[in-house]
């Protein structure tokens, strides 16, 4: 069965695999401890760290392991900004951060501190200028993710820590989506990451802070990992994440190579295949193994599950699931739709076979969803009227925006449409649905 969420978690690297076996029977012991079993231990820790160290691009001696990316992301805020609360409690963070930031930006704000978001374009990315403006001189950190998670854009994280340096503030970055293919470029002060994401076991995370960052490490005093990751090592665990880091780097340029032509396929053929199709994020500036594209008419997650049937693992970034009924945050700051999005996330090593079979399925899936949602090539109908009024109460989306385009052919170009609707997510996916209609199109009034 094809998988392709890797963005979610990659599948573990063979070399992950083996240093996991090796490590399990040599190292046991606690690597604090100076009898052999315990030295063993720490000369493979050390190891470790000095080759995740090399991999992220910081001395060893700045960079802890963390029981994941989402506790390094909470530490590296928490520390930080405990460290400068001198400077102030004003905290940045770019509208598409993953949810982790967000988090942590929450508590931060929940305790008093506050917190600015830069907003993006609608390909998903800042601007240094754009956070030189949130700056201001109580801003104790700043955070930017270096790719987005979602739609793959890779962020100008080089500008922005120039921005942030010339201002005397340090930047954190997370790196999660992006190390495995290669270190983070800039000025970078803080930055964090997780195995899982490059073919390391879960569980492990990377927390680095260079030297001269003002960080204060919260919770009660450890004497393990510089006091800012309390607790015993996973040593086993830790030795297979460096290891695989190693082994992916090593393949990163011509695996990169490979998977970008399979996506941009994928970018090419998918708007042609299935008609309603818009392709979201950067088409240049992007992860090479990440695309998503979003399907007017169609609920996501029932997409989903029409093409796990067919034999695909595919995830999506749709807002309106029968768990949460909100929209991707993401997506909602890019202004673009948030319903039927599939967000595709090819594994090192995804055959071509593997992707050609994707685009054959994909059309058919997104077909028999539309259908049991009612919607079918409409009839042409002479318009009936200037304006109209859409009483769509009561219905959760995608449907306010099906009856939109049902009905929106019974007003002449120029005329517009009001949408009555009691969905927050409608308020988000009507003027998205709008805004990707062409020239003469007529107008949508969005929702209330």
């Amino acid at each position: 069965m094809p998988y392709f969420d890797t963005a979610s978690a990659a599948p573990l690297h063979p070399v992950a695999r083996q240093a996991l076996q090796a490590s399990l029977d040599e190292g046991w012991a606690d690597p604090a401890r100076l009898y052999r079993e315990g030295r063993r231990a720490r000369l493979l820790l050390d190891a470790a760290r000095e080759a995740a160290a090399e991999a992220v691009g910081c001395r060893a001696d700045e960079l802890v392991f963390t029981p994941s990316g989402t506790h390094a992301v909470h530490s590296g805020i928490a520390g930080v900004l405990a460290g400068r609360r001198r400077v102030g409690g004003h905290l940045v963070v770019s509208a598409v951060e993953h949810s982790s930031v967000l988090h942590a930006a929450a508590a931060h704000e929940a305790r008093g501190g506050s917190v600015a978001e830069v907003p993006v374009d609608r390909s998903g990315a800042v601007s240094a200028a754009g956070y030189a403006d949130a700056l201001t001189p109580a801003t104790a950190l700043a955070c930017l993710q270096s790719a987005n998670h979602e739609v793959g854009t890779v962020q100008p994280v080089a500008e922005v820590a120039e921005v942030c340096g010339a201002a005397g503030v340090p930047l954190l970055v997370d790196a999660a989506q992006s190390l495995g293919w290669g270190p983070v470029e800039g000025a970078w002060s803080v930055l964090a990451a997780s195995a899982h994401k490059w073919g390391g076991p879960p569980g492990v995370g990377l927390l680095a802070v260079r030297k001269g960052v003002r960080f204060s490490s919260q919770g009660p005093a450890d004497e393990r990992e510089s006091g800012r990751s309390p607790g015993f090592v996973n040593l086993p665990a830790i030795v297979a994440a460096a290891a695989s880091l190693r082994a992916v780097r090593a393949e990163a340029d011509a695996e990169a190579a490979r998977l970008r032509v399979l996506v941009d396929r994928i970018r090419r053929r998918v708007v042609r295949l299935v008609p309603d199709v818009e392709v979201v994020g950067d088409a240049d500036r992007r992860l090479p193994h990440l695309v998503t594209f979003s399907c007017l008419y169609v609920d996501g997650e029932a997409l989903l599950h029409e093409l796990d049937r067919a034999g695909f693992s595919v995830s999506s970034g749709s807002s309106c699931t029968s768990s949460t009924l909100t929209p991707s945050h993401v997506l909602r700051a890019m202004g673009v739709l948030s319903e039927g999005n599939v967000r595709v996330s090819l594994p090192p090593g995804t055959p071509a076979e593997e992707v050609n079979a994707f685009l054959e399925v994909l059309p058919g899936a997104v077909a028999g969803v539309r259908e049991r949602l009612g919607v079918s090539e409409p009839p042409a109908v002479a318009p009936v009227a200037e304006s109209l009024e859409l009483d769509a109460l009561g219905l959760r989306c995608p449907q306010p925006v099906i009856e939109l385009a049902r009905a929106i052919g019974r007003v002449p170009v120029g005329g517009t449409v009001t949408v009555l609707s009691d969905d927050e997510v409608a308020r988000l996916d009507i003027p998205a649905w709008s805004a990707r209609s062409p020239p003469g199109r007529r107008r949508s009034s969005g929702a209330g």
